[in-house]
C-alpha cells in the first residue's frame, strides 16, 4: 500500500514539475485590445463606475443600464444587441 502511494506521490510530482516547466516555456497568447461598452451589462454586473449613485463594479441598479458598462473585445460593441437597442462606446441617458 505504501509503494502505491509513493508511486502515486512521484507520479503526480513529476507531472506538476513537467506542467511548470512546459508552461514557461510557451509563448503566452496576446489578450485581445478591450474596450467600455455601455449599455449592455446586467444589473449589479457592470465593471465600474455606472453614473451617478453607484460608485464601482457591481453597482448597476437595471439591465441595459446607459451609463453601466463592461469590458468588451474591441470592435464588438456596437454589434451588442440587447432589448434596450445596441451597444454605445459612449454613456447613453
Amino acid at each position: 500500500m505504501k509503494s502505491t502511494y509513493a508511486a502515486l506521490a512521484a507520479t503526480l510530482a513529476f507531472s506538476l514539475a513537467n506542467l511548470a516547466t512546459s508552461a514557461h516555456a510557451s509563448p503566452t497568447a496576446p489578450k485581445p485590445a478591450m474596450e467600455k461598452c455601455y449599455g449592455v451589462a446586467l444589473a449589479g454586473k457592470n465593471d465600474c463606475a455606472a453614473g451617478p449613485g453607484t460608485t464601482c463594479a457591481g453597482t448597476a441598479q437595471a439591465n441595459f443600464q446607459g451609463n453601466a458598462w463592461i469590458l468588451v473585445p474591441k470592435g464588438t460593441c456596437t454589434t451588442i444587441k440587447t432589448p434596450k437597442g445596441y451597444g454605445s462606446l459612449q454613456a447613453k441617458s
